[in-house]
């Protein structure tokens, strides 16, 4: 436990690639943080920082040590949440890296679900594409992470998934509503709205444009999910999301379908978290519930 204080002062030194610009921030000089880093390293028996000309870098051995202090902290973090669950106290915090698609109905319902019978928990949620998400994760910087078709998948343990099709968003009256089924080739002889290239609802939709000798040519590319549900209804275009973010009860004035299953592959929504890792008592437990309805919205079949 001495060393825990070092170990985020040199965590803090490693984000801010400066001593002294750590040191700012931390309130203190920079060589009284330069003598600690010296004095940790000398106990330690190896340097952790690369000296530079315009500040400091982690090396190996440095890395490791970040490493290490991340799995203490994580460690420590799971204890306080299971001393706290035995007093009854229901306490402890959840940390979540997801795609944007989880943030307008899914999550928040699911966090207010929660909150409902743990009120003594607390959230925090970081947007990430999924390639950021699982790289959150792998970095300690979240406890779960929801990703749809992650790219990575090391270090990676699958929770829970559930199938994801592919939907065309487009304003009522849009010509393709009346399609009793919707192809891709339809839809892509219509502007359309697509996401950047980084998101797994894009990587679906390049692949299945290939297979038929077409490429997607969006008249408008966008990391917002919210500005495509919103695009399509000032310009008759054709947007592209998952069903998950999705509410056409909730959104007037939209139709949402499904591109058929014969063009575009369902994608999968994962729910994951770091391989090995032992998952606070909170954290664990809002990743059973998420798990159950995930189960439930399969089920249902509910796209």
């Amino acid at each position: 436990m001495r060393h825990m204080e070092t170990f985020r002062l040199i965590e803090a030194v490693a984000r801010a690639g400066s001593i002294r610009k750590a040191a700012e921030d931390a309130g203190i000089t920079a060589s009284a943080l330069n003598r600690r880093i010296t004095r940790f390293e000398d106990e330690f028996g190896a340097q952790i920082f690369e000296r530079l000309a315009r500040g400091v870098r982690l090396n190996p051995a440095g890395e490791l040590i970040l490493q290490h202090y991340r799995s203490q902290r994580s460690d420590m973090a799971r204890v306080q949440s299971q001393v706290a669950d035995l007093s009854g106290v229901r306490r402890g915090h959840v940390s979540v890296a997801c795609s944007q698609a989880l943030l307008p109905y899914f999550l928040p319902e699911q966090i207010s679900r929660y909150r409902h019978d743990h009120p003594g928990v607390t959230f925090s949620v970081i947007v990430r594409d999924r390639s950021r998400a699982e790289a959150e994760l792998a970095a300690f910087n979240c406890d779960l992470a929801l990703v749809f078709e992650p790219v990575m998948m090391v270090d990676f343990d699958i929770v829970a998934q559930c199938p994801q099709p592919v939907c065309a968003v487009m304003a009522e009256g849009h010509p393709l509503t009346k399609k009793p089924e919707l192809r891709l080739r339809d839809c892509l002889n219509h502007p359309h709205v697509a996401p950047s290239a980084e998101y797994g609802v894009r990587s679906l939709l390049d692949v299945a444009a290939k297979s038929i000798g077409r490429q997607i040519t969006p008249v408008v590319e966008t990391e917002s999910f919210e500005l495509i549900r919103h695009y399509v209804q000032t310009e008759q275009t054709i947007g592209f999301q998952i069903p998950i973010g999705l509410d056409a009860q909730r959104q007037a004035g939209l139709v949402i379908r499904p591109v058929s299953e014969r063009d575009v592959p369902p994608g999968v929504l994962i729910l994951g978290q770091q391989r090995g890792r032992s998952l606070p008592v909170a954290s664990f437990r809002f990743a059973m519930q998420i798990s159950k309805a995930l189960q439930d919205r399969e089920m249902r079949d509910d796209f």
